[in-house]
């Protein structure tokens, strides 16, 4: 049992479960059996590369780290402006109200349309991801996003036309929403992927927050048409750096190099390697082009890896058009003669343009289609779905009855104001990013080292007890305080507590991201499909419910945010139990699979 996750009674490997970080108490090169695998040298201590990196150039793992960085921040800039559509709303619901001649609930809906066309357009855009990359998607999205934010500044006094353009920037929001975080999941290995998480979370969820604060005021000096034409501006500025700076990062690596996903240990991987280091040598030449990796030599272009035990053979990529998947059990046994591998040759600028560059899985569209709602019934998918779902929707609640206590009675305020009191919540989400940034590798490291150098993916649910006491205090504090302001209880403190609950709300994101990725990443994009799905409905359904929920407790917010509070209180709790059985989960879905139960693998 260790520190806490009970151990696996049948599989000696977990699939998940890796020699992530080196233990200074014991070598782990030899005496772990992971001769010739690739290292990150750049710290004290190697840390093993997981998954490993192939010998392709192409593959994402092998480019610079300041080009996997530079595609990162490309994505997640675009992200901001794609996912700032979902508020942009919040600041001008009196002055729509009046625009349109409709009621404070019709407003409200039409950031559930938005919603709403974010979530059915997931279903589709994640299977395409899937099986052609994610390149056209970005690009196609970006595009979209421009011409559906002009329509929506040139709807005018059209709620209709409004309602309509709302959808289909949910639908070219999806791209981002769903697939930025998976993004991640190609360009990094393990222990890269925490911060740049933490990043990439806080753009397409805390980034968004910063959005009333400006369109207060650009409606009032500019008119609210023009919130919308803002964000066509720069996402026309955003479409170059998309198409010239971001190649794709789907690659189709070997399975033998997927380290986290494979069910035998080192000792299978040893014998991987073994039987590449006893193949016969080929008496041709080599060029300095083909020249396999040793310990001096750099993996890829990036001088901060290194492989580690191997002298004379480099791992290879199998072919992705033609060779099936590797699996360290099944090598070929040392005596068989191998054919010479020849490297592939490095992509040029003008190849990495191409919007399609193969396919990427050979999997069914519609199966794909439907598997995300198969891992809804996954305990793990469940759990994610709960605790980054109910939080973003607690956090499109308060947004829509915001306008119930500071726009009417007693404060009486103008767009300006409304849209400056997203201070609070912005400001809490750079808090959010900053506890899940600086907590997320550092309490990884820290509880592998603890576990002798053994890493489980679990640990990563760490970052749910600052989720916890960020989250329920805004959501506890914030019903009592907004129902007060009729008693001269200053604005600023029910801001506040929406401040804390957006913190919660950003790291709960972090957390459930990076356990799906570090536990299944091979479910990975399914799975962020299906709890961008879930809150994205949950929020659509909030928008519709919200005032009508109020009037039923005759406006007062104390009662149902006091029941609203103790749910997530559960549902945080809930994790303990993730926590220590979550390796034997693991195993079992892994040895019973579910998609292939339901018909759908």
């Amino acid at each position: 049992m260790g520190l806490g996750v009970l151990e696996d009674r049948v599989m000696e490997h977990v699939p998940g479960t890796t020699r992530y970080f080196d233990d200074p108490e014991r070598p782990q090169f030899s005496s772990d059996g992971v001769e010739g695998l690739k290292c990150d040298t750049s710290g004290p201590m190697p840390i093993i590369l997981v998954p490993q990196p192939s010998d392709d150039p192409n593959d994402p793992l092998n480019w610079p780290l300041w080009k996997r960085d530079l595609i990162t921040f490309v994505l997640s800039v675009t992200a901001i402006f794609a996912t700032c559509l979902g508020p942009i709303l919040a600041a001008n619901t009196l002055t729509l109200t009046e625009d349109f001649s409709v009621k404070f609930a019709k407003v409200a809906e039409l950031t559930g349309w938005y919603l709403f066309g974010v979530g059915i357009a997931a279903f589709f855009f994640v299977p395409s991801g899937r099986l052609w990359g994610k390149r056209h998607l970005f690009v196609g999205g970006t595009i979209m996003l421009v011409i559906t934010s002009a329509w929506g500044g040139a709807s005018r006094h059209n709620y209709a036309s409004m309602a309509a353009s709302r959808v289909f920037q949910g639908v070219a929001t999806a791209p981002f929403e769903s697939l930025v975080n998976v993004a991640v999941g190609d360009l990094y290995c393990v222990h890269q992927r925490g911060i740049r998480m933490a990043f990439t979370n806080l753009a397409v969820f805390g980034g968004a927050f910063f959005t009333p604060i400006l369109v207060g005021k650009i409606t009032h000096e500019l008119g609210w048409q023009w919130t919308f034409y803002f964000v066509a501006i720069f996402c026309g500025l955003c479409l170059p750096a998309v198409y010239f700076f971001c190649p794709e990062t789907a690659y189709r690596r070997d399975q033998a190099l997927n380290t986290d996903m494979l069910s035998s240990d080192s000792p299978g991987t040893q014998q991987f390697f073994a039987n590449t280091l006893n193949a016969p040598e080929e008496p041709e030449k080599t060029t300095k082009r083909d020249a396999p990796s040793t310990p001096d030599t750099l993996v890829g272009e990036d001088a901060n890896q290194a492989q580690v035990g191997l002298s004379d053979v480099p791992i290879s990529s199998a072919p992705a058009a033609s060779a099936a998947p590797a699996t360290l059990s099944t090598a070929a046994p040392a005596s068989t003669a191998r054919a010479p591998v020849t490297p592939p040759s490095k992509a040029t600028f003008k190849e990495s343009l191409a919007l399609f560059n193969g396919r990427k899985a050979d999997e069914n569209f519609f199966k794909l289609m439907l598997r995300p709602i198969v891992l809804f019934f996954h305990p793990a998918f469940f759990w994610a779905c709960l605790i980054q779902g109910l939080m973003i929707g607690w956090t499109v609640f308060i947004g829509v009855i915001l306008a119930q206590f500071f726009i009417g009675p007693p404060l009486w305020w103008g767009e300006v104001e409304t849209g400056y009191a997203y201070t609070a919540a912005f400001v809490g989400a750079i808090v959010g990013f900053l506890i899940a940034g600086l907590l997320s590798d550092w309490s990884a490291r820290l509880m592998t080292k603890w576990n002798k150098g053994i890493y489980e993916p679990e640990f990563r649910l760490l970052l749910i007890i600052p989720m916890m006491i960020f989250g329920c205090i805004g959501l506890y504090g914030w019903g009592p305080t907004a129902d007060d302001l009729l008693w001269d209880i200053p604005p600023a403190i029910p801001l506040m507590f929406f401040g804390f609950q957006v913190a919660g709300m950003v790291i709960g994101a972090v957390a459930s991201s990076l356990y799906i990725v570090d536990a299944y990443r091979d479910l990975a994009i399914e799975g962020f499909t299906i709890m961008i799905v879930f809150k994205n409905l949950l929020s659509f359904g909030l928008t519709l419910k919200a005032f009508q929920w109020l009037v039923l407790n005759q406006t007062k917010a104390t009662p149902l945010f006091n029941i609203i509070g103790s749910v997530q209180l559960v549902v945080c709790l809930s994790s303990i139990p993730l926590y220590v059985y979550g390796k034997r989960m693991r195993s079992f879905y892994h040895r019973h699979d579910w998609l292939a139960f339901c018909k759908v693998r």
